[in-house]
């Protein structure tokens, strides 16, 4: 069983090595059509889901619903451009722990001051500088969920063997569960912050 359980932590650790997020430079700079989009993602993003070979990444109803609740632009002449690419893949990494209103109020400002904009900050730059930070958070949750392993196999000392395994491994996932739960919690209350502050916003410009 020891054995067993090495291999299941060093799978885990391999599939967190071998995450890559999309670089926008990988990204076409020509506006694309519904399917072309839908094509792409899928591409570049099915190996992160559950089921690959079943889950769709994203669909067109997905993208269609997305825009009717404002948390995507609508295309131009049926195109989207790069700049649509990049809000979609953060509504993929989003819409897995957040509801669609508060992926609304994450974007929502995000959208209105650089999406688009002829500024000197675009979102391409917000999307690269928060992905740029994807390694290090790697290294420091692979630390963590070795952390968290180790832990969980000193629990049930006095359990009869044909227990222990599922037991530790339960209270492994108990664990990384309360983590979610708890950084879930915390991504709420900023989310709600923000929704506080554009209802003020608005109010100051009236």
């Amino acid at each position: 069983m020891k054995i067993d359980k090495e291999n299941l932590l060093n799978s885990i650790l391999e599939s967190l090595d071998n995450l890559e997020y999309i670089k926008s430079a990988d990204i076409p700079n020509i506006d694309l059509y519904m399917d072309q989009v839908t094509t792409f993602l899928d591409t570049r993003l099915r190996s992160l889901a559950r089921n690959p070979g079943q889950d769709k990444v994203m669909t067109k109803t997905m993208i269609n619903n997305y825009a009717k609740n404002d948390l995507l632009p609508p295309p131009v002449k049926k195109k989207y451009s790069k700049e649509h690419v990049l809000l979609l893949i953060f509504i993929y990494y989003y819409k897995g722990i957040l509801s669609i209103n508060d992926i609304q109020t994450l974007l929502r400002p995000i959208t209105e001051k650089y999406f688009q904009k002829e500024g000197e900050f675009k979102l391409e730059q917000v999307y690269e500088e928060v992905f740029s930070l994807e390694k290090g958070q790697i290294e420091v949750l692979k630390k963590q969920i070795i952390e968290e392993f180790q832990r969980s196999e000193q629990t049930f000392a006095d359990v009869a063997d044909e227990d222990k395994d599922f037991l530790q491994k339960f209270a492994f996932i108990c664990m990384l569960s309360y983590d979610v739960y708890m950084k879930k919690m915390i991504i709420e209350k900023l989310i709600d912050e923000f929704a506080q502050e554009i209802v003020v916003s608005e109010e100051s410009h009236k």
